[in-house]
Parts: structure tokens; sequence; C-alpha cells
């Protein structure tokens, strides 16, 4: 390869490995010691001391160009762009260092219409193999274009250099991990932390400020599609640990996505090329095309492997709970490729309740609908942040308030129209505790979650009779075929009932105090629990 010139890199020739293929990657990954190959054939790595991402220490370039459409506070942390200029000046200095370097150039946007080229620029080879893995690698069976590739985002991944206290002085921040994006440059910088999903929510980040301004609505939420019927399209909407992986890896049904997702005018598009599951207590059993996915070419982040027999030990959650593998979509058998599809008829919403008073589905109304997206409630699971140890009720607007750039009510408009359009139905699904809160009750068994997910897919539900929660009114079907009836009323699961009336009113509050942060219709307001 020629010389590249990348943001003041020396990427000479002799030095940069320019879209190596997988088994060359993988040969970089095993020669320089950062990882092993496990029996499965999947490269196992470790991702330092940080196994989850660090959204305390990313900042956004405030810039005139970008102030006004920006929903700046505590997700939106803004610098200057001197501050910018001396972050990528820092990790430049230390890329420019390296004896090696590493570029990978693909796209986000499996729709050629709507999509972004990326170029990822780091030292570390696994990171390499991750961008290829994670993003749409031209040339590839993702790739609907003609393998041809144009330049829009950059990502400098110099994660293996901490902050100096005289750097952390300079950018007046106390951490030696600082993770900078500018929308107007089209550059992100990662400095101090190894964990790889930064890269890949960075991207995320600039598809839900870019999409947008292009007629699409970009979405935190898996997809799939039913083999028998193409216009049976599903969204699956969550947090980190919700289940959209688990429930769009379906055999019925062909795997579109797993996480990033845009709605555009004809249908739906995953941003991605890959997927990026959880894999702590992961068994065929339970998960088998996940477990089956998991081969060469696939990244184990943080799973301890067995050092005679090179066994995954996904029950091992020593160094964290957030262990995860990426790989490519189709590694799923029968995944839609290239990943796009219809306009859908079911949007599912799902919650991890660490509180277990959210019934496991309900029939939302429009208004419900539109309430319940901009409040965005689940909980944080462990390990999927610093600092997050054990499940944290949180509200996220959009199920995905740490990806989104713009005010909630920008993007929650995008999904009412689209809604209303094309007629799709509206679920929600806790997929979190029963009988008790976190430390008391179980999470919902995936057996019964699975069977209700069918019954919303094969139109079971349509027409089915439900009883209204007292205090949160979701509207809760009384019966779903391979589901034990007292399990859809989540008060009938708690032993002390007036506990659980207690608990519920608790929440009710919480949404309440939170629904004041946000501008809705009153309609809309009106849908939220009676607290």
């Amino acid at each position: 390869m020629g010389a590249l010139s990348v943001e003041g890199l020396n990427l000479a020739s002799d030095r940069a490995h320019r879209n190596r293929s997988t088994a060359e990657l993988v040969e970089r990954v095993l020669a320089r010691g950062e990882g092993s190959l496990a029996s499965n054939g999947a490269v196992a790595v470790f991702t330092g001391d940080r196994t989850g991402r660090s959204p305390k220490d990313k900042y956004l370039e405030d810039t005139p160009a970008v102030h006004g459409k920006i929903d700046w506070g505590k997700v939106n942390q803004p610098i200057s762009p001197e501050q910018f200029d001396t972050t990528l000046r820092i990790a430049t200095e230390h890329l420019n260092k390296q004896d090696e370097v590493f570029v990978f150039e693909g796209f986000a946007g499996a729709d050629i219409k709507h999509r972004l080229g990326v170029r990822v620029v780091t030292h570390l080879a696994w990171h390499a193999l991750f961008a290829e893995t994670l993003f749409i690698k031209p040339g590839s069976a993702s790739d609907a274009g003609d393998g041809s590739w144009t330049h829009d985002w950059t990502v400098i991944n110099a994660g293996t250099h901490k902050l100096t206290a005289e750097e952390q002085a300079e950018l007046g921040v106390s951490s030696p991990i600082y993770i900078a994006q500018s929308l107007e440059k089209r550059t992100v910088v990662i400095l101090g932390t190894e964990y790889a999903g930064e890269m890949k929510k960075s991207i995320f980040y600039a598809m839900n400020f870019d999409m947008p301004e292009h007629g699409v609505f970009p979405m935190h939420c898996s997809c799939n599609i039913s083999k028998a019927d193409p216009s049976s399209v599903a969204l699956f909407f969550g947090l980190s640990g919700t289940g959209k992986t688990t429930l769009s890896a379906d055999p019925d049904r062909a795997l579109i996505g797993d996480d990033e997702h845009g709605w555009g005018p004809h249908g739906v598009f995953n941003f991605e090329g890959g997927c990026y599951a959880k894999v702590v207590g992961l068994t065929r059993e339970k998960e088998p095309q996940i477990f089956d996915a998991i081969k060469f070419g696939s990244v184990l982040e943080n799973t301890i492997v067995d050092p005679d027999s090179r066994v995954p030990d996904y029950e091992n959650v020593s160094v964290t709970e957030n262990t995860r593998v990426t790989y490519p979509v189709d590694f799923i058998p029968d995944a839609k490729i290239p990943s796009v599809a219809g306009h859908p008829k079911h949007v599912v919403f799902l919650t991890a309740d660490a509180f277990g008073v959210m019934p496991p589905i309900s029939k939302l109304t429009p208004e419900q609908a539109m309430y319940y997206f901009i409040n965005g409630y689940t909980s944080k699971l462990a390990g999927t942040e610093a600092g997050v140890t054990e499940p944290v009720p949180n509200f996220s607007p959009c199920f995905g308030g740490p990806f989104m750039p713009r005010r909630p009510s920008e993007y929650a408009s995008m999904l009412s129209e689209r809604i209303r359009a094309h007629g799709a139905k509206v679920w929600l699904l806790n997929t979190g505790w029963t009988g008790g809160p976190y430390g008391v009750g179980n999470r919902f068994s995936l057996k019964y979650t699975r069977a209700m997910v069918a019954a919303i897919l094969n139109g079971w539900l349509d027409g089915v009779e439900t009883r209204e929660h007292p205090t949160l009114g979701l509207h809760m079907p009384v019966s779903i075929p391979e589901v034990p009836d007292e399990v859809l009323d989540p008060r009938n699961t708690w032993k002390d009932k007036a506990a659980y009336d207690a608990m519920a009113a608790k929440l009710a509050r919480l949404f309440r105090e939170n629904d004041t942060k946000f501008t809705m219709p009153d309609a809309v307001r009106a849908a939220g629990p009676r607290g």
C-alpha cells in the first residue's frame, strides 16, 4: 500500500497494515501477544482495566455549526475546539511512536443510499479485527455496493495511552481516560481505554447525528424478519443486556442486526456488519445461534479460557460480567445479507426492571408508546459501564440516551411518525425481575419471554383480552400460549402483595419525576403511570 495521511499520523507503508485479511489480523494478534486462540477458533482478548464503556469520560466538541442541534448535559459534555485539537495531538504523537499501526476502512450502514465511510486507526491488531468484524468491509457479503470506499469518519484509537498528570492538567480533567468526538471534523479520538465498544458506539453516535438530516430515524434496536413472510419485520429496542441480541436470534426468523439500525423511506437497515453479544452464561441449549457463531474471525472479550483445553468458560465472571463476543452478521445461519428489510410490523421495547414491578408483557397505545420511548426506563446491568456492579434503575431517553446527540423529542417524533404511517404495533417486554426486586426475585424465564415474542410476531396477541395495571396503566394480556397465566400479572409473583404495591407506587413516582424533564403532548403525559 502507499503512504496514508490521516490527521497528522505517520502511516508509511512499512508500518501500517491496511485492511488486512481476517487470517492476517489473527496472526498479528497472536504474534504480538495481544490474545490467544480459543478451542472454537475465536480470538480471546482482554481489554485492560476498563471492561465497559466510560461515558463520564466522553466529550463532544462544541462549535457554532452544531451547538443548537445538541442536547447538552451529562451525556453530551462540551469541550472547546482547542481541547479537541489537544486530544488529537496527544493521540497522534502516541501512534506515531508505534512500530506497527493497523488501518481498517469500511462502512456503517447496509443501505448504500444512507451509509458513512469509516476509517479506524489503532496500533492493536485485535482492535482492527474488531473493526473488521463490526463494521461493513468493502467487497464483503454485507457490502451491497461495488466494493469501492469513500471516507467520512475517522476513529483514532490510542487507547493504550493513559493521560499523564500533565496532559490531564492541560485538558482540565482528572481522569487518565479521555474520549473526544468532533461532529464537524468527523473524527473520534480514544485515549486511556482499550475497551473496543467505544469505537462501535462512537460511530453509532455519528449515525445518530447525521441520519436525521437525511430522513432516516436512527435506532438503538435489534431487528429480524420472518423467513416465511418478508413483510413481517420486528424491532427490539433496549439498552445493553436487556435482550436485543438474544431475542432477535430466532431460528424461525432471519437476523437483520442485533444493535443499531436506521428506519428510512423504504424500510429498515443495519448500521453494522456484525454483532456484539454478551456471553455470560451462554450455552448452546439456551442460545444456539449465538453459541455456534463464535468461531474463527470472532473476538471474545474478557472471557476466561481454560489454559489447557482452550475452552471458554462462559460462567466465569472473575474479570467482568460484561463478557462479550463480536462476529459478522453472516455467522448467524440464514441471516439476511445485505441487512436491509421493509417497514416493521411490530416494535418491542425491552426493559430490565430491577424493581420487579413491570409486567412481563404489555400492549401499548400510541400515546403510551411515545411516553415509554421518551422515558426509556430500564436498569443498567453489571459491567456494561465502568463502576456498575449490580443492576441500577435507570431512565435512558429513547432506550439509547448515552448515544444520542440530539434532543429526545426529535427522535421520538420520528418514531411516532413512522408507527402511525405504517401501522406498527408497539409492545413493552420486561426481561428483568419478577417475584421481587433484584436480590430477592428472579429474572424472567427466557423460555417464557421467547414464547411472548412468538405470540406477538405470529399475530396471536393482536386481539387478546387484556387487564389494566392499576398503577402503571399498562395493558397486560390475560393469557399467552406456553406461559403460565399467573406470571402475566407481576403482583401475583410476589409473596408480599403490600410490598409489591409500595414498590409499584415508588416506580410510578420515579417515572413522573423523570417525565418532567421532557416536553410532550398532554395526551402522551397522561398515558404514563398514575403516580
